[in-house]
């Protein structure tokens, strides 16, 4: 299972919403996706949790 908390500690070089969506959609082999904390952005729509599963699968 893919945990979006584990993908924040482990890319600190993320900056905005847009570069987690792009990342996200590289990490599709995982079959399983869990939102587990609000991405830290300041860019970070009110729909992310949509986006975030739009880009996973």
């Amino acid at each position: 299972m893919l945990y979006l908390s584990e993908i924040l500690i482990e890319h600190h070089e993320l900056k905005e919403f847009e570069e987690l969506i792009e990342l996200i959609k590289q990490q599709t082999e995982e079959r399983f996706f869990r939102m587990d904390v609000i991405p830290p952005f300041p860019d970070t729509p009110e729909n992310w949790e949509d986006r975030l599963e739009a880009a996973f699968y």
